[in-house]
């Protein structure tokens, strides 16, 4: 067995392929906060091929602020912030390769002062992001900064060094404001529409009631480009390091695995500069949004309407329901009927293509997605994923079956929260979401009444119907009875 390092790296099994460059010649060009399995996954992978090309500038510096980071901080370090990365095809064949652009590892709570020097360097001209959908503290409602993040709330009480993801960037900024040097960009890379326009939304109000002149300063200087990033990337597990092992004899701690396909298109605004992106096969574009509400309304979303139905109906693996011929026939009616006429055209993008391949990339067994890891945080990824196309289609007297009954499954879900023999609810908001649920027997339709996520859509006569006769349904009939009724079969 071979463990991952440095050292060691010119040991592995030649079927792992290895960084075809010199890691030493590496600087930091890039600081990076949340280095979770996606960015190592996605990120990553387009700067290791930038660097492969010769371009030693563009090095990630990764940054972590919660407790749980320091795990990651203890693997980047024991093994030099190396990892293998295995990527999977539909058809089931792999390629591992290890990933070596990471050169630098910072847990903030460690040293926030080093975090500090090296936001405030002059090499690094880009700062990305990967802090969740509800790591901006935009309230979905009312789209209002509105942060309740422990971190954030301590930075914006004045705490005496930076916390918080806003609260490093802003006194960054203010210090390379000082001293002269440009600023960075910030790019946002997670699942939002317009997550560049959100992540300049929270930066400049944070800014705003720290400093005013600073905030002026921040929206009238800084770029926050919007993007759209794309790769299905599961939690890693102690099953992942030991495929590894038993396949290449690599001891990874730090092993990753994900789909083979791979996607990101950027608004190409990068006033510091940036690697060349277009080189490794980043698209970039003028205007990401069409790009954007595809990925969002058809990906994403069909993510969130497979998830609650399927683990109402026992299942636990994403490729399963991804080959039963009801789960697809369901997410076909939603894609096709529902979620496609809510799009603008996409350039260079055939929609039922994409969507033919959304359903075989589903369907790929190697990759061992899991619906409990699409069901995490559903009170933020449902109004950015979902709720919009419902939103649309109730403007336009347009279909909604579909995004009702993933919102009464997800209430059920909910439901099962409830209970000596609850089920655990992995939602920020689900001390709030409980209770409401609770009252649903009591008083119909309570659920939809939480703003954070449905905003005023309680008082829409079409949408309490739907979802009470829907939530009546799965209660009485359960999930596979709800979809073959609404597909036209009650059998």
């Amino acid at each position: 067995m071979t463990e991952l390092t440095a050292a060691t790296i010119d040991r592995l099994d030649p079927r792992v392929a290895t960084p075809a460059y010199d890691r030493s010649a590496l600087r930091v060009g890039i600081v990076h906060f949340g280095v979770g399995g996606f960015h190592r996954s996605h990120q990553q992978v387009y700067l290791d091929g930038i660097a492969a090309a010769g371009d030693t500038s563009w090095g990630v510096c990764g940054v972590g602020l919660l407790p749980q980071d320091a795990a990651a901080r203890d693997a980047a370090h024991a093994q030099d912030g190396l990892y293998v990365l295995t990527s999977s095809a539909p058809d089931g064949t792999q390629q591992s390769r290890v990933i070596g652009t990471l050169i630098r590892y910072l847990f903030a709570p460690d040293d926030p002062a080093a975090v500090l020097d090296v936001l405030t360097d002059a090499s690094t001209r880009i700062v990305s992001l990967t802090i969740t959908e509800g790591g901006y503290g935009i309230d979905d409602a009312t789209g209002e900064f509105d942060p309740h993040d422990e971190l954030t709330l301590l930075d914006l009480a004045g705490a005496e060094h930076p916390h918080s993801a806003f609260g490093y960037l802003t006194e960054a900024l203010r210090r390379r404001r000082e001293k002269g040097t440009a600023p960075f960009t910030v790019l946002s890379c997670d699942n939002m529409q317009a997550n560049g326009h959100v992540a300049k939304k929270a930066v400049v109000a944070f800014a705003r009631a720290r400093n005013p002149q600073l905030a002026d300063w921040i929206d009238a200087t800084v770029s926050f480009p919007c993007c759209m990033v794309d790769r299905i990337t599961p939690v890693p597990t102690a099953g992942t390091r030991q495929a590894l092992r038993d396949e290449y004899g690599i001891e990874d701690r730090w092993a990753l695995q994900s789909e083979s396909f791979i996607q990101w298109v950027v608004e190409d605004h990068f006033p510091a500069g940036r690697p060349d992106l277009a080189s490794v096969g980043v698209q970039l574009v003028p205007d990401v949004e069409p790009y954007e509400l595809m990925k969002l309304r058809l990906l994403n979303a069909s993510h969130q309407a497979m998830s609650y139905l399927g683990l109402l109906d026992g299942q636990t693996w994403v490729h399963e329901v991804s080959r039963d011929p009801l789960f697809v026939a369901f997410l076909r009616r939603y894609l096709e009927h529902e979620a496609i006429p809510t799009l603008r055209p996409v350039p260079g993008v055939d929609l039922p293509a994409y969507c033919d391949q959304l359903i075989e990339r589903f369907a790929g067994e190697a990759v061992r997605d899991t619906l409990a890891r699409l069901a995490v945080d559903a009170s933020d990824r449902l109004p950015k994923f979902l709720i919009p196309v419902l939103r649309h289609q109730l403007a336009a007297g347009g279909p909604i079956d579909c995004c009702v009954l993933v919102l009464a499954a997800w209430s059920r879900y909910l439901e099962g929260g409830l209970g000596k023999n609850a089920r655990t609810i992995t939602d920020r908001r689900a001390g709030d979401l409980l209770p409401l649920v609770a009252q649903e027997h009591t008083r119909p339709g309570s659920l939809l009444e939480y703003a954070p996520v449905f905003g005023d859509l309680s008082t829409d006569r079409r949408l309490v119907a739907g979802y009470l006769a829907a939530r009546e349904e799965l209660g009485i009939h359960g999930s596979r009875f709800a979809m073959r009724a609404l597909l036209g079969d009650r059998t």
